[in-house]
C-alpha cells in the first residue's frame, strides 16, 4: 500500500511508531508537497481576479509546474521507504569474517549512494517550488499571501531535512568522488534554496505588515 494512500492520521502514526518507513525523508517528502500545494492555493484564489489581470498567464504556468511538483515529491514519499529497505538489511549482514565484512562494506556503499539520490531529488524539488513561492509572494493575491509564507516555510524545511539524510548516508560510502559530488550539488541547494526562502518570508511579513 502506498504512503500516499493512507490518511494523515495513519501516516502520523506510523510515522510515530518504531516502524522503518516513514521516516525523516519520507516527511521531508510529504512536507515539501504540502508546501507546495498552499502556493497553488494562492495560484488558484489569483485566477479570475480582476486586480491581477495582467499576470493571469504567469500564474496559471506556476500553478501547472507546482502541481507536477507536488505529485514527484508524493512519487519520493514511496521512493524513500523503497530504498530504505534494502539499506536496513545490508546493515544486518553478518560480518563475522574477513569475507563478510568485505561483502557487507560493498553492499552498504551501493545501497547508501541509492539511498542518498532520493534525498538529493526532494531538495531539488523543494527548491523548484521554493523559487515558484517567490514568485508568488510578487504577484499572488494579496488575501491569501500569508499562505505563501506557509508553503516556503514548509519548502524550507523539506529542503534542510533531505540535506541531513544525504549527510548520513554519505557515512558509509568510500567513494569520495560520489560523496565530492553529490555534497557540492546539497551545498549549493541549501544555500540558495535557504536565502531565497527567508527572502520570501520577509517579503511576506512586509507586505502583511503593511495592510495593518
Amino acid at each position: 500500500m502506498s504512503l500516499n494512500d493512507k490518511t494523515c492520521s495513519e501516516f502520523l502514526n506510523e510515522l510515530a511508531s518504531r516502524a522503518p518507513v516513514p521516516g525523516g525523508g519520507g516527511a521531508a517528502a510529504m512536507g515539501g508537497a504540502i508546501g507546495m500545494a498552499l502556493s497553488n492555493m494562492v495560484a488558484n484564489l489569483t485566477l479570475g481576479k480582476k486586480k491581477y489581470a495582467g499576470v493571469q498567464d504567469e500564474i496559471k504556468g506556476l500553478l501547472e509546474k507546482g502541481s507536477k511538483i507536488i505529485e514527484d515529491l508524493k512519487t519520493l514519499v514511496d521512493r524513500d521507504a523503497e530504498v530504505f529497505e534494502p539499506l536496513s538489511q545490508a546493515y544486518r549482514l553478518p560480518s563475522d569474517t574477513p569475507e563478510q565484512i568485505k561483502y557487507k562494506e560493498e553492499i552498504l556503499e551501493e545501497r547508501s549512494k541509492e539511498a542518498c539520490l532520493v534525498p538529493l531529488e526532494i531538495m531539488r524539488k523543494s527548491f523548484e517550488g521554493i523559487k515558484i513561492h517567490e514568485r508568488m509572494g510578487q504577484i499572488g493575491s494579496l488575501i491569501a499571501l500569508s499562505d505563501v509564507g506557509c508553503g516556503v516555510a514548509f519548502l524550507k524545511a523539506a529542503l534542510i531535512s533531505g540535506s541531513l539524510n544525504i549527510i548520513i548516508n554519505t557515512n558509509t560510502i568510500n567513494d569520495k568522488e560520489f560523496v565530492r559530488k553529490i555534497s557540492e550539488e546539497m551545498d549549493s541547494l541549501l544555500e540558495e534554496g535557504c536565502r531565497i526562502a527567508e527572502d520570501t518570508l520577509q517579503l511576506v511579513k512586509a507586505k502583511l505588515q503593511k495592510g495593518r
